[in-house]
């Protein structure tokens, strides 16, 4: 592969960032923009496009307060072809302008009632007045995918003129395919300024035709971390580092291990959960099932793991249902620290298959329920609920307080939170805070029947330290349902950690 000098650019995209470039429902709050920022210069990419200076006063607070960070990464606005777009970008301090310009007949014709020549007067303008400024600037033709090239390289060449320093090809709608993706940026890639590739995911081609371009030239791939943007969204970070270092044996420079860390991170932010199938960082990435699989790991990872979890760093899982093998339950009981013979082990697989035949997906938690059971261990649950209350309301702060017995020791707290499930789980984790520090990484509802007082399954994962446990509580009451599924989690990890 040939001619990647940099490595990429990132944009923060919510609802606040530009006119048809946008994450629907999402908008970032200064604080959340300053700690994604943080993650991605630790990750190690090049450029961070904070935002658009236009948007609103609060937009620019979060971006200057990104530029003012002193992060190694060059930080970046999103401009229109205007000088008053440039102006509102200087006071946010920001290092370089995105210079967007449309440059499709269908754009240049019915979004901007304009033409072709004096959009190009119009970004050869701005990117002097940027330059002047003391602005890097990168000329991006936006919907450059369907317009006519030789137009697109004249205005390309008479942005580089004016000073531009990177140019950017934008698949707007996500039309490309790799192939031609390839000979575009060959063809480009012969002009005097490095090129960028800017993809979306309408066709689920973003990632195959941001690679394309880079082996045909690109310097530079726009990505979003988890994929997210309009539409389908835009090209995911993690696949493509993960594909040009683990397929193409290309060294990015970032910091993979940090990839699912900063992917968590981001979907807590912006409230878009990640589809548990998702190329790297999905729930379902490294976790197996199939008692096959299983037996394969159990020999050689590599059997159904392209790369390490570690890599990304994530973590192997085994889920238990009704396709589990013998392999499967041996492997879970022994990272739970269970031993038991062959006759015991074929009884806890009886048990995880008839639960599983039901519909149930077994957690950690039920495995050593059932181990339990079968090898006649009895233990007294090291947490305890005695009591408890919630308060809520549209006038009134969501407030929960326990009392629990915490290894026969009474405690008894409150907690706030957003909801009402938020205050009960922040009260029990005080409660506990003395005696385990325990985080939970992962919740999730699910309705098993329909209607006002529908049977609810919540599922946890509780963390303590580098492990971490899943756990399940039911019940009508959404409440008491998440209560229970987090005290199954605490007990079961606290237990866990008395067994060393």
């Amino acid at each position: 592969m040939r001619g990647i000098a940099l490595f990429g650019k990132v944009h923060l995209l919510d609802t606040t960032l530009r006119d048809g470039e946008q994450t629907p429902g999402v908008s970032l709050t200064l604080e959340e923009k300053l700690e994604i920022a943080r993650q991605l210069d630790a990750l190690g990419v090049d450029v961070v496009e904070a935002g658009s200076a236009v948007t609103s006063e609060g937009e620019r607070a979060a971006m200057k307060a990104v530029a003012d960070e002193g992060l190694g990464a060059e930080i970046a606005s999103y401009v229109r072809a205007r000088t008053d777009d440039v102006d509102l970008a200087l006071d946010c301090d920001v290092d370089s302008i995105h210079l967007v310009v449309p440059v499709s007949d269908l754009h240049i014709k019915s979004k901007l009632r304009s033409d072709r020549e004096r959009v190009l007067r119009s970004a050869v303008t701005v990117t002097e007045y940027a330059k002047d400024h003391g602005l890097i600037v990168e000329l991006s033709g936006e919907d450059a995918s369907r317009a006519d090239e030789g137009y697109l390289t004249g205005l390309y060449r008479a942005g580089i003129d004016a000073g531009a320093d990177r140019l950017c090809y934008c698949d707007t709608v996500g039309v490309l395919v790799p192939e031609k993706a390839f000979e575009i940026f060959a063809r480009l890639s012969r002009l005097p300024a490095p090129v960028s590739v800017h993809c979306h995911d309408d066709f689920g081609m973003a990632t195959a035709n941001t690679v394309a371009a880079l082996r045909g030239g690109a310097s530079q791939a726009h990505v979003t971390v988890n994929g997210i943007g309009e539409r389908g969204g835009n090209t995911g970070l993690e696949e493509v580092v993960m594909t040009l270092e683990s397929l193409y044996g290309i060294k990015t420079g970032i910091r993979c291990s940090e990839l699912y860390t900063l992917s968590r991170l981001v979907s807590r932010l912006t409230s878009i959960p990640v589809a548990p199938n998702k190329a790297i960082v999905g729930e379902n990435a490294f976790t197996h099932e199939a008692g096959i699989h299983v037996h394969g790991l159990l020999a050689d990872t590599s059997t159904y793991e392209p790369i390490h979890p570690e890599t990304v760093g994530r973590k192997r899982r085994i889920v238990l249902g009704k396709h589990a093998g013998r392999s499967s339950v041996e492997l879970a009981l022994r990272e739970l620290g269970i031993e038991c013979t062959k006759v015991e082990l074929a009884d806890i697989l009886f048990r995880v298959k008839e639960l599983g035949d039901k519909g149930k997906r077994v957690t950690d938690a039920d495995l050593q329920t059932i181990a339990e059971i079968v090898l006649s261990i009895q233990k007294e649950p090291k947490v305890k609920l005695d009591e408890f209350t919630i308060v809520s309301g549209n006038h009134a702060t969501p407030t929960a307080s326990v009392r629990i017995t915490v290894n026969g020791a009474e405690m008894l707290e409150a907690g706030t939170g957003v909801g009402p499930v938020d205050a009960a789980i922040n009260a029990i984790r005080r409660a506990i805070s003395g005696v385990a520090d325990i985080r939970l990484e992962e919740y999730h509802v699910d309705a098993v029947t329909g209607g006002t007082n529908a049977l609810v399954e919540v599922w946890v994962t509780m963390a303590m330290g580098d492990r971490s446990i899943t756990a399940r509580g039911a019940g009508a009451d959404i409440i008491m349902a998440s209560v229970e599924a987090v005290l199954e989690g605490i007990n079961r990890l606290m237990q866990l950690e008395e067994d060393g």
